[in-house]
């Protein structure tokens, strides 16, 4: 943590997302994707946008680029990627080289905190990235003041039901260092931002669906076998806490005033 309260690169890349973590989570979530429901999710959130073609999108925390490889290749948009952690962005970076994308994707590594690019853009996607974010006023004035007037802002992010918590639930958090909100709350933060025609959806049910479609491709995959189980043992937990309530996951969209 920082001085203000927010997650470090340096935390970020020693913890959940070392280099070893993320060809973990790739393994299961498929090639170049760490967030619920990968390449499928991807395409179908990406189109909810109705984005015309050369349109310019922000992708918050881009991580090993899937989203915006997608919205290149088969959505002819315009993408700049950034994300906090180094070790994302490394093998990002090779995947771009790969793929000849680079005239429409770029990736930097950075706090979206700090961003200046006033109505530079037409949307703004992210995925389960802001539940690192202390700030989320901030975050969402931010955000409001990159985007176009009329521009779009679609994201996912890990929610949580009202308290009292289970007690798992409360230690998955804090050992995390997730900021989680519920849906109302995000409602308003993000209104209060200054962004209109705020809407939400909640996906934990589909979440649910996802986890044991992921969980059952655990077991088969080419890994270490204590790594398996510990994958395996990490996704029941994810079960458990969605099915109790406390865990939710919600799809969030606006636009900005024209």
């Amino acid at each position: 943590m920082n001085q203000s309260g927010e997650i470090t690169q340096e935390a970020l890349d020693s913890t959940q997302y070392s280099t070893a973590s993320i060809r973990q989570y790739e393994s299961v979530f498929g090639e170049d994707f760490v967030s619920p429901g990968g390449y499928e999710m991807a395409v179908e959130l990406i189109g909810k946008m109705k984005l015309e073609r050369g349109s310019r999108v922000l992708d918050v925390g881009c991580g090993l680029g899937g989203s915006a490889f997608v919205m290149a290749r088969e959505f002819g948009l315009i993408v700049d990627g950034i994300d906090l952690s180094k070790n994302m962005l490394a093998l990002a970076g090779k995947k771009l080289s790969g793929y000849q994308l680079a005239k429409c994707v770029k990736f930097e590594q950075g706090d979206c905190l700090e961003m200046d690019r006033s109505e530079y853009y037409d949307a703004i996607y992210s995925r389960d990235v802001f539940l690192h974010i202390t700030d989320k006023s901030r975050l969402f004035s931010v955000l409001n003041s990159l985007l176009k007037p009329g521009g779009k802002l679609l994201f996912t992010d890990y929610c949580c039901g009202e308290k009292r918590w289970t007690d798992e639930f409360s230690e998955y958090v804090k050992d995390r260092d997730y900021f989680l909100h519920t849906f109302p709350e995000y409602v308003k933060l993000i209104s209060r931002a200054g962004l209109t025609q705020v809407d939400h959806q909640d996906l934990t049910d589909r979440f649910i669906v996802i986890l044991q479609t992921e969980l059952s491709k655990i077991s088969g995959l080419d890994l270490a076998e204590p790594i398996r189980l510990k994958l395996a043992q990490s996704w029941r937990g994810k079960l458990d806490r969605a099915g109790s309530g406390d865990h939710r996951w919600g799809l969030f969209t606006a636009i900005k005033a024209s």
